[in-house]
């Protein structure tokens, strides 16, 4: 799974990158056309904290997403704004960087802060690139339907119907992550890249100064620009890159003298990220490591099995299962199986957010 961050210039799009990815990348020097910056978020997850604790494996592996920071700002034109759109759209969600802070060494493209402004300005572009590919879908379309019987014209005129409404939804300023569509007509959407139908989150990027009133600002935001898929979180982005340069109890000391919440915003902003990709995690226990796993909500056994090796997946019997907080509880598995909580799941069995598995199976 890959994030794409996005933003207007100078609205912290690379210090986020280096806070969720434990990066340093210099910032302030890109320019349209750069290659993107990709690194791997590691996702928080006390369960597994705990569970290393309990185990003491030789390796703690969670689980990592993608995130990418592409150079420039907003969409863009000509062949250089064609090129990016076509990066975003390989991307299963976005991150958009919103400014919220003033400053004397990063001043504004235009001398003023309005988050509001550039949330809406980001959002229109995105529209009209929407907007843009459906216009030539429909071109298309109608040279197509020119071309063949009409007998034969019935899934051309279904496609021109469904894209003729969402072109309404669009030019209303409404993104289409907020049309409510049937199982058919989402099949038939799969095969485009609509921009405004991926999720996304909302990073505000606050100054040091406004930290107490993070959770404010994010509540004002969310009630302005939030909805379905859509999430906020507000955060300091300098303050979470060079904290993430830091080892666990400096940070921690350093959150303490500052006054703010023990709790990484930047960390928060990853699990955001994750949930809105739709994605839970699983976990596995050995002395030799323990492990989360992403796997899509509503993902069964054999799918999650098939996220450790496809081996597991092919030769699947069935998975041993527990919840984490049993498992810890009991101190080993040992102990879990002779307390009759280690349960026995077959291929049907639908995997849930903490469940700790370990699959038998036979290729």
């Amino acid at each position: 799974m890959e994030l794409a961050i996005v933003g207007l210039a100078r609205s912290g799009k690379t210090s986020l990158f280096n806070a969720v990815t434990r990066s340093a990348i210099p910032t302030g020097g890109y320019s349209p056309g750069a290659d993107p910056q990709v690194g791997v978020a590691h996702v928080p997850d006390d369960r597994l904290d705990r569970l290393t604790e309990l185990f003491r494996p030789r390796r703690r592996t969670p689980a990592e997403i993608r995130w990418v920071d592409y150079p420039g700002s907003g969409v863009g034109d000509g062949e250089a704004g064609s090129r990016f759109l076509q990066q975003l759209a390989r991307s299963d969600a976005l991150v958009h960087v919103v400014r919220a802070f003033e400053s004397e060494v990063v001043p504004h493209a235009d001398g003023s802060v309005d988050a509001d402004r550039d949330i809406e300005a980001l959002d229109l572009e995105l529209i009209l690139a929407d907007l843009g590919l459906i216009e030539r879908r429909l071109e298309r379309i109608e040279a197509e339907a020119r071309s063949i019987r009409a007998a034969e014209r019935g899934r051309l005129e279904r496609d021109r119907e469904l894209l003729e409404g969402l072109r309404g939804d669009l030019g209303s300023g409404r993104a289409l992550r907020s049309v409510e569509l049937d199982e058919s007509a989402r099949r038939d959407l799969a095969a485009y890249q609509f921009l405004t139908r991926l999720p996304v989150l909302r990073v505000v990027n606050i100054s040091e100064a406004d930290l107490p009133r993070a959770a404010e600002i994010e509540r004002d935001l969310a009630e302005r620009h939030g909805g379905p898929r859509v999430a906020v979180a507000a955060l300091c982005a300098s303050l979470e890159a060079e904290l993430a340069q830091l080892e666990a109890s400096e940070a921690e000391a350093m959150r303490a003298d500052l006054g703010v919440a023990e709790e990484s915003p930047a960390g928060r902003a990853v699990s955001e990220s994750y949930a809105l990709l739709g994605l839970h995690s699983f976990l596995t226990v050995g002395d030799d490591e323990c492990r989360a796993w992403a796997v899509p909500v509503g993902a069964t056994a054999p799918e999650a099995a098939g996220k450790i090796h496809s081996d597991l997946e092919r030769g699947f019997i069935r998975a041993e299962v527990a919840h984490w907080q049993e498992l810890l509880d009991a101190g080993s598995m040992a102990e879990l199986k002779k307390r009759g909580r280690l349960r026995t799941e077959g291929k049907s069995y639908v995997v849930r957010d903490g469940d700790v598995l370990n699959i038998l199976f036979n290729v």
